[in-house]
């Protein structure tokens, strides 16, 4: 999780699909590394900002899941998985606006904005919600009006 100086939390539209929902970064572990090394690489190859506007606030206490609905198994991800496994970390974004660049080599998502936390869950596709009420609940004492 992502959030500014005034505790509003990045989100982008996946440029993968139509849906009108949003996401925040996400991504896999590469073999070496560990679960904060991902998180901070994964955010610079989601949004192109660089790791020195990234500071560390809070990482997550549990490892968080969702499954992908029975739909559709075998059409996403190649056919490989059901769902995710996931540690969360709360990173404050120090730099400005124009430090984010989602025109990645590979990107990700068509558009991003900043929002209020508590939009976050009626924003995502449904099978994340319960994800990120999980995950609101872990670091909603840092967030604005927390």
């Amino acid at each position: 999780m992502l959030m500014n100086a005034q505790g509003q939390v990045f989100v982008g539209q996946r440029v993968d699909t139509v849906l009108e929902a949003w996401q925040m970064p996400q991504g896999g572990i590469d073999p070496g590394e560990d679960a904060e090394e991902a998180a901070r690489r994964e955010l610079g190859e989601e949004t192109g900002i660089a790791p020195e506007h990234l500071e560390l606030v809070a990482r997550g206490d549990r490892e968080l899941f969702y499954d992908i609905p029975p739909e559709m198994v075998g059409k996403v991800w190649k056919g490989k998985w059901r769902g995710q496994r996931q540690w969360w970390f709360l990173y404050r974004f120090t730099g400005r606006d124009s430090d984010v660049h989602i025109d990645t080599p590979h990107p990700e998502f068509r558009a991003w904005r900043w929002i209020d936390a508590e939009e976050l869950p009626g924003l995502a596709v449904p099978f994340k919600r319960a994800l990120y009420e999980d995950v609101l609940g872990i670091f909603r004492p840092y967030l604005r009006g927390g």
